[in-house]
């Protein structure tokens, strides 16, 4: 996309990829502006919006800072806390990328700022088919950020640049360090913010929801294995935690949040062939269309070869091979066999 003196909004995390797209986009002309949200109240949150702050006085841009924090609360941490409450394993970053990201700071972007393009620093292609708006892979094979960005509409795609997604992590680090930005030693940025080290999610729900003593069941059997503090620490495919001694590792198969009872089996009573999506959001087919894709059912594992039909409200997935761990709560995410750009996606039921 030409500049052209066109002002481009970048959401700035305070973290090396956004304040590298802001140089990126500066260098190439366009009016630049920096805009952080304000998730939570926190000195983590603060130390966000301070590291952001430093790197747009560096670089001589304007910085704006969102306050979220509502929404925030209401939309990725309390969906969260749902989420296992339920039994379910949710996705945070996706829904503040719904919520937030594209939501309150992209709409604040376009409508309050002016922005003819909104920036962040994730690692994505957009490409422009004909009108149509296509994400595809980046350069960095190992930073592929498109899973969590399967919810993004057509009208948000249409105003979006990722300006990192011709780079490799490496280089943004090396650009980084040559023009002396503020966070070039930054640490990668963990995946749940609103949890900070040495707090894990483990101890964050156990905090939240307290010890609600229920039973470990063999999936087969019906045996009773021994007890747990509560079915939201857990999660499909587990091994590590469960702290029971057996003949063989047990792996947790299957949780029933409503009787507090783990599910324990074998690591082939974790693989399944079928699952269903929901909560859909297509770039390409619509209800009816049958065809073969390439599937990921959690962000670290290989796409795997289904095929997929889409109904009304709901897509169901048939993997060509059985796969472990399919995970209520997780995102289902459909990439085109040839190429590997975003077809679409939904929550697995």
């Amino acid at each position: 996309m030409e500049s052209n003196g066109k002002k481009a909004v970048v959401a700035l995390s305070g973290g090396v990829d956004s304040s590298v797209a802001a140089l990126l986009l500066k260098q190439q002309g366009y009016e630049v502006i920096g805009l952080t949200g304000k998730m939570f109240d926190s000195e983590a949150s603060d130390s966000v919006i301070e590291n952001a702050r430093n790197v747009a006085e560096s670089l001589g841009i304007e910085h704006y800072v969102y306050d979220s924090s509502k929404l925030f609360k209401e939309k990725v941490i309390d969906y969260f806390e749902g989420s296992y409450r339920n039994g379910k394993t949710p996705n945070p970053c996706i829904m503040c990328n719904k919520f937030i990201k594209w939501g309150e700071l992209f709409d604040f972007a376009i409508n309050s700022l002016g922005a003819d393009v909104y920036a962040t620093g994730h690692y994505a292609k957009i490409i422009n088919d004909n009108g149509k708006f296509l994400l595809y892979p980046a350069s960095d094979e190992h930073k592929d950020q498109l899973y969590f960005l399967y919810k993004l509409k057509q009208e948000q795609l249409a105003k979006t640049i990722f300006p990192l997604s011709g780079y490799k992590k490496l280089e943004v680090r090396e650009i980084a360090s040559d023009y002396n930005l503020p966070t070039k030693s930054s640490k990668e940025s963990q995946d749940i913010c609103f949890i900070q080290k040495p707090m894990t999610s483990k101890k964050y729900l156990m905090e939240k929801f307290g010890i609600k003593r229920g039973e470990f069941v063999d999936i087969l059997t019906g045996k009773k294995w021994g007890e747990h503090n509560g079915c939201y620490q857990y999660t499909i495919g587990q091994r590590k935690g469960i702290g029971i001694a057996a003949p063989y590792p047990l792996y947790v198969v299957k949780i029933d949040a409503s009787k507090n009872i783990v599910y324990l089996g074998r690591e082939e009573d974790t693989f399944r062939e079928k699952l269903e999506i929901n909560d859909l959001n297509f770039f390409e087919y619509s209800s009816g269309d049958t065809f073969d894709a390439n599937v990921k059912i959690r962000y670290n594992m290989s796409a795997k070869k289904a095929q997929i039909k889409i109904y009304d409200n709901f897509a169901e997935i048939k993997f060509y091979e059985p796969v472990n761990s399919i995970t209520s709560g997780q995102a289902g995410v459909i990439y085109d066999e040839d190429d590997g750009h975003l077809i679409g996606g939904g929550v697995v039921v």
